[in-house]
Order: structure tokens, then sequence, then C-alpha cells
């Protein structure tokens, strides 16, 4: 048992869309007394750190609501009901880039937001690209721009925050690993 866990009394679903559902908790604390939580319900993500031939990272450029502006990112995408992980990671390159890849390699999974949410993003190291002929489109509401970017291009992105989010800087410093300058 965790010392300081807290025990959930009651459970509310407040919201529930297509990808999220929002949940308030009411949970008694390590020290009996109760608190609230609202807590955001996700089914969990991929995202792939793509390397091609001559050392780039393949990277998407998407405009994101929440922050309101285009962020550069690695390719990722949402796992769908049932699905293993791995077959995510395959389908979202191929739909988000246009590539597929002779080497899927697990690198990790972590928590994106544990204040307040429960996603998991499982990280892949994808080698071996290449262009598929027709690829699987990807979806109706995703405007995407390709780019490829030296080690120390993608550096210089997060420096002028172009790169933002944190699975892409940590995949970035992950990359640091095995890509020369």
């Amino acid at each position: 048992m965790d010392t300081y866990e807290e025990k959930t009394l009651t459970s509310t679903e407040i919201y529930k869309g297509k990808i999220i559902s929002l949940r308030i908790e009411e949970v008694e604390l390590p020290n009996g007394k109760t608190a609230q939580r609202e807590l955001i319900k996700h089914p969990g993500a991929v995202a792939i750190l793509a390397i091609t031939s001559d050392e780039k990272i393949v990277l998407v450029e998407q405009f994101r609501k929440a922050l309101d502006r285009s962020l550069v990112e690695i390719p990722a995408g949402k796992i769908e009901p049932g699905e293993d992980p791995k077959t995510t990671a395959i389908r979202e390159l191929e739909e988000e880039t246009g590539y597929s890849a002779s080497e899927f390699t697990y690198i990790q999974s972590f928590a994106t937001s544990p204040g307040f949410a429960d996603e998991i993003i499982h990280l892949y190291l994808a080698r071996g690209l290449k262009k598929v002929e027709n690829p699987a489109a990807g979806d109706d509401d995703e405007f995407i721009n390709l780019l490829e970017s030296t080690i120390v291009e993608a550096e210089e992105m997060m420096t002028s925050t172009k790169i933002y989010d944190a699975k892409t800087a940590f995949a970035i410093l992950y990359a640091k690993k095995l890509l020369p300058n």
C-alpha cells in the first residue's frame, strides 16, 4: 500500500466525450480528511521517434487548439479500444508521415499530466523508414506539415518553443544519445 494513497469515496462522471471523460472524485486523504479531485480519463497514446537513414528526426507540424498555435512534434496518436500500443504506433507513423518502418523498438512509457489525467504515452523508436506508396489516410480533422530535422535543429526548435510539448522534448533528449551532432 502506498503511504500517501487517497481512497476514492465517490466518483461521478461529469462529461464523456469522443476521446476523454471528466470525473469528480471525493477522496479520503492520508490524514483522514476529504478532498475533491477533477480527473481526466484518457485511453492512452503512442509517440514515435522516427529516424531516417540519414539520421534525421521525422516531425510533424500541426495546429493545437488548446494552445491556440502550431507546434512541431513527433508523430503520435490515440490508442483505439483493445489495440496494442505497437500496432497503434505502426498505424500512426503511416497515417501522419507516410512512412513505414522495418524496426519498431519500445523505449519507455510515461504519464503526461499525472496531477489531473491518467494518460500514458508509449514511446517507440522507428528505424528502417520507407515511404509507403499509398499510405493510410489520416484523420479528417488533422492537417499536418511533414518535417525532417537534425538533432541540432530539433534542439533549436525546443529553444524557440516551436517544439513545446513534453513527449517531443523527451524524445529529442533520448535521440541525443543516438544521433551525431
